[in-house]
């Protein structure tokens, strides 16, 4: 889907706004290596898009990895075509409760941002799903927003997550764009959007269009393979991934609007939690 001037990629959790001049600031150094590059084809990951990011790689748009993650993975099974994913690890102890942490003041998030946050745990929240989310004002919370640095937010990235750990605990990190009001004139809702794909990442859900990309961010097929983070059908969503009304809330690409859950999101998170 192309809106926002250009691309707004979710992704992970709640991807990037890929410009024309995203390349403008990167070095030569900066260059994925290609064994990398062929390591990730072989495991079934799109290769569009892939940077270096902090120590490691960004795939598929917001997933984080680091060479060791790529070269400890192994290829994953092809799967039926079905609406919604989810990783092998998810969060375990539940009744569980969440605790959510994003700063504030001049290297934190602004209002907007802060407000988008809200929505995004309400949203969760109405669900009356095993697990919780609960805003705290320590940084030792559960999962804590970070900004990402200048650079990567004037090169277009948004967000990055990952998938829950071996252990059962929620991804810990995200990593999330500052300037989604100021720049991108984002509302509250769009932001809530990209803030909720990111913690959906981060307790396990695959985007509902990982096998074929290209019907939230248009171009040709790309399927971003399951990995050995998996990719497993959840048990009474639909067949196919489209944009019907506003779409899933873990599509790969959104145009910056508003997604609320849709039906088939409501009975993915209650399958799951």
């Amino acid at each position: 889907m192309r809106k926002l001037n250009h691309i707004l990629a979710l992704a992970i959790a709640a991807g990037f706004l890929f410009f024309s001049c995203e390349n403008e600031n990167v070095s030569p150094g900066d260059e994925v290596p290609e064994e990398i590059l062929s390591k990730l084809t072989q495991l079934g990951f799109s290769t569009d898009g892939v940077m270096r990011f902090e120590d490691g790689f960004l795939v598929e748009n917001d997933i984080y990895l680091t060479a060791g993650d790529i070269h400890r993975m192994s290829p994953g099974h092809n799967i039926p075509v079905v609406e919604q994913y989810s990783t092998d690890n998810l969060v375990t102890a539940t009744p569980r409760v969440i605790t959510v942490y994003m700063p504030t003041g001049r290297k934190g998030f602004s209002s907007g941002e802060q407000a988008g946050l809200d929505e995004a745990i309400r949203r969760y929240n109405a669900e009356n799903l095993t697990i919780t989310f609960q805003r705290v004002t320590s940084s030792s919370a559960d999962i804590v927003f970070q900004r990402l640095s200048k650079g990567d937010e004037r090169r277009g990235i948004l967000g990055s997550a990952g998938f829950p750990t071996a252990s059962g605990d929620p991804y810990g990190t995200i990593k999330m764009s500052g300037i989604l009001e100021s720049t991108y004139g984002l509302s509250t809702d769009g932001i809530a959007t990209i803030m909720a794909h990111e913690m959906g990442h981060c307790i396990g859900f695959r985007h509902t269009d990982y096998f074929d990309r290209s019907i939230s961010c248009g171009g040709g097929t790309a399927n971003e393979g399951s990995g050995s983070i998996g990719a497993n059908h959840i048990p009474g969503t639909p067949t196919g991934a489209d944009l019907q009304g506003n779409g899933s809330w873990m599509l790969a690409c959104t145009d910056g609007s508003s997604r609320p859950f849709t039906n088939a999101d409501k009975t993915a998170l209650n399958y799951l939690y």
